[in-house]
């Protein structure tokens, strides 16, 4: 064995890990964008793909909202779990609130994600008035008042957004949320 094979061997331990974060690290940062904006906006897409990308993403928030809206609001509460005394009613209010904050907020994004498609916009527009309508619904709920009367307007909202979309050709079909989701908003 020659005198230097441990100190090169030592220095090949040290530089060939050094060498390869610093390939890793370079090599990501090459191939990330400078925002978010990047890529969220696909570029050189015709005017039909972008209204197919409004439907697809109108169908997805939507779908969410429908998802969350029976799961977690429209259910208990047919079950009889937001009555007063029921076992698990504050739980089941607070997962409610929760449930109704996240559909209003994909409420909102499946509104703006119509604005894409010319059809899907029209049909959508006269329901802008009733999700907004559902803003200060979900404290409502998480205390417990007028369960009854705040469950309606979410099942409401919600349907009358599937059959704006069922009209405009983009079908909304329920799509529960992740408790992580849901959490997130």
């Amino acid at each position: 064995m020659h005198p230097s094979a441990p100190a090169a061997a030592a220095v090949r331990r040290v530089f060939v890990p050094l060498l390869l974060c610093c390939a890793l690290l370079f090599g990501t940062a090459a191939c990330g964008g400078d925002s978010d904006k990047d890529a969220a906006s696909p570029s050189g897409t015709s005017s039909a793909e972008r209204q197919k990308f409004a439907k697809t993403r109108f169908v997805a928030n939507a779908g969410l909202a429908a998802g969350a809206t029976y799961q977690w609001i429209v259910k208990p509460y047919r079950d009889g779990r937001f009555k007063s005394g029921a076992d698990g009613r504050r739980f089941a209010l607070v997962k409610a609130g929760l449930a109704g904050a996240f559909t209003y907020n994909r409420l909102k994004a499946a509104l703006r994600n119509a604005k894409g498609d010319p059809t899907l916009a029209k049909a959508v527009a006269p329901l802008a008035a009733g999700v907004e309508a559902l803003k200060d619904l979900p404290s409502k709920l998480r205390k417990g008042d007028s369960t009854e009367a705040v469950v309606g307007s979410f099942d409401g909202a919600i349907n009358s957004v599937k059959d704006a979309g069922r009209s405009a050709g983009a079908e909304v079909k329920d799509k529960v949320p992740s408790a992580g989701e849901l959490a997130k908003g």
